[in-house]
């Protein structure tokens, strides 16, 4: 790896999902890391701290751990395949690097993501479903409800943000690293304690799923140019050497994808949600450069030459789409989903 701003996420990494010296020093904070979290789950169970709770179902697809695992696209294949089935879903994001600011914003296409997001433009390129972010979900949501026409939401990360009453928990782990080394922030990568996937209602594997695990897979589309004026398959890359750029929670995800389809990078790893300068994408040379759907949205503006994004969708198997529909029948119904 290069020497880009994402060399600090390399360290942490080294410290959550290796052996280091390090991590017994973390413990402590760690500790009380979790013994706050516990606090804060009573509150909210004891009704101390109010719980919002909708008129419409809601779907939260979260993770267990810092960083990504894949909870964006399955938003995405989620709201579709809710489209599929007659639902009206609506999205909601906290909005992460976006514009710290408390008041809903509703998000359209072409909305400046240095103001709601990256994530939550892509999300509503990608699914034409209505978008809202806020920090305050409960907000975002209430919005939603009154604004658009909306009967399901489904949010995009939210597992831990307990005042917002939930009909179905769906996380999204990483396949391949998993759950490092086991340990809450900030002695290892876990927002929460792994025992809490005992509570959840589905498990999404993304790369290797266990027994109990729904498996993910990433299909490759097209590529694009940046000014949206092309378009060619991936596989047309093979054998070149290109600079691959991205700006998302495990940078290694998308540069194993290139490299496996015989695609020789150079890797430029850049922190989540990173706000780009055009210079950070000027490397002094003609080979190309491949990035993310996630990262393409802030890089846009700068009109580069021979700069392409690299969208993906997912694969779900069948007997996901069908406890996804046999929990919103026990939700209809009235039921506690199992």
């Amino acid at each position: 790896m290069d020497s880009q701003p994402g060399t600090l996420q390399f360290r942490i990494d080294a410290i959550w999902y290796g052996r280091h010296p390090l991590t017994p020093l973390l413990l402590p904070l760690s500790w009380l890391y979790r013994l706050g979290l516990a606090c804060r789950r009573f509150m909210y169970a004891a009704g101390i701290l109010p719980v919002c709770r909708l008129a419409a179902p809601v779907i939260v697809v979260g993770n267990l751990t810092v960083g990504g695992t894949g909870k964006t696209p399955l938003v995405m294949w989620l709201a579709r395949y809710l489209q599929s089935r007659a639902y009206r879903p609506g999205i909601i994001s906290r909005g992460y690097g976006g514009a710290p600011r408390q008041q809903v914003r509703r998000v359209e296409p072409d909305s400046d993501p240095e103001l709601v997001g990256d994530e939550p433009v892509l999300l509503a390129q990608r699914t034409g479903c209505p978008v809202a972010v806020s920090p305050d979900r409960a907000r975002a949501a209430q919005a939603l409800l009154q604004q658009a026409d909306c009967d399901i939401l489904v949010s995009d990360d939210g597992l831990q943000h307990t005042s917002l009453a939930r009909d179905i928990e769906i996380v999204v782990i990483d396949g391949v690293r998993r759950f490092g080394n086991r340990r809450c922030v900030p002695a290892g990568p876990l927002r929460e304690p792994v025992e809490r996937l005992h509570t959840v209602d589905l498990v999404v594997a993304n790369g290797n799923a266990a027994a109990d695990e729904f498996p993910m897979e990433y299909a490759s589309l097209p590529v694009r140019s940046l000014d949206g004026k092309q378009e060619r398959e991936l596989a047309g890359f093979r054998g070149q050497t290109v600079h691959a750029v991205a700006a998302i929670g495990n940078p290694g995800r998308f540069f194993s994808m290139l490299r496996q389809k015989g695609i020789n990078i150079e890797e430029h790893a850049f922190p989540d949600h990173y706000g780009f300068r055009r210079s950070d994408l000027e490397f002094g040379d003609r080979a190309a450069v491949l990035m993310t759907e996630k990262d393409a949205v802030k890089c846009r503006r700068f009109e580069l030459e021979n700069t392409w994004c690299v969208p993906v969708d997912v694969k779900m198997p069948e007997d996901f789409e069908r406890a996804i529909l046999l929990l919103l029948e026990k939700v209809k119904h009235g039921q506690e989903p199992a």
